[in-house]
């Protein structure tokens, strides 16, 4: 763990030493003085305090950790079951951070949780996106789905949601955006890679499609043609939904179309009612 000290100079504040492989990792959030992270490495949970050493959150033998999340008490992750064993399905598990507790299980799918947003979910929810092509979202005070969206034929690799709408990206690079009150899909926008990387705030979304061929031809300093194709390459979007736009032309003629024109480029978004004014 790197930080800034009192002059501005980054300097490490704490190292540890982890026997596995390095998973996931994240920092807790609204931490002072001591940074603190939770890393998962295979099948072991790790709560990492800076001045402690490392202590075990969590470790079940042969069931790894699929995708992990953090807000500043508690932490999600997702584990692979036995698939042997009918009563060992995947599960999402939830422990608290300062009691080093399991407080509750979510899930029991047959599909693996690829991602889990609990950080900037709304209080005592969660959002999970899993291999079986569904989003889905959980009241923790319930442990039960209150939702499942179908969102994505390859699989959910990105999910993140507010007090009302959830916004998914798949690994056929698909971006979803959902109103969770109604289970419906308002837009789509597709790439080529799958998208691995999602962040919105009320006006802005900001998406990174990352290609799984990491060393592409013409990505090595040895190949004969240094460009990389640019198929090969991945791609970061960033959409504005800013309400009170000052300039009318900087938005594309199928958001400014009405219902009195038949036909249009839909610039490759899918619009839940293209031809409405927006």
């Amino acid at each position: 763990m790197e930080g800034p000290n009192d002059k501005g100079y980054w300097e490490t504040a704490a190292q540890f030493e982890i026997q596995k492989l390095v998973n996931f990792l994240c920092l807790v959030p609204d931490v002072f003085g001591c940074p603190v992270a939770v890393a998962a490495a295979e099948d072991v949970v790790y709560l990492l305090k800076a001045g402690d050493q490392g202590r075990v959150l969590h470790s079940v033998y042969g069931q790894p950790v699929t995708c992990l999340d953090i807000s500043a008490s508690e932490a999600a992750f997702g584990v692979k079951g036995f698939g042997w064993l009918v009563n060992e399905t995947n599960k999402i598990l939830l422990y608290n951070l300062e009691t080093k507790q399991c407080l509750t299980e979510l899930g029991s799918l047959l599909g693996d949780f690829t991602c889990v947003n609990i950080q900037d979910s709304p209080p005592a929810m969660l959002v999970a996106g899993n291999r079986d092509r569904r989003v889905r979202v959980y009241d923790l005070r319930k442990s039960k789905s209150l939702c499942s969206l179908y969102a994505h034929q390859l699989g959910v690799s990105a999910v993140q949601m507010d007090d009302w709408k959830i916004v998914s990206g798949g690994e056929e690079g698909l971006i979803c955006v959902w109103d969770q009150r109604m289970g419906t899909k308002l837009w789509e926008m597709h790439a080529r890679h799958p998208v691995r990387h999602i962040r919105f705030n009320t006006h802005s979304l900001i998406t990174a499609n990352i290609p799984d061929e990491k060393s592409p031809r013409g990505a090595s300093i040895m190949d004969d043609d240094l460009t990389a194709h640019r198929r090969h390459r991945g791609i970061i979007y960033a959409y504005e939904f800013s309400v009170d736009q000052l300039a009318p032309e900087s938005i594309i003629p199928i958001c400014r179309s009405s219902y009195n024109e038949v036909t249009g480029y839909n610039y490759n978004i899918g619009l839940a009612v293209p031809y409405d004014n927006v």
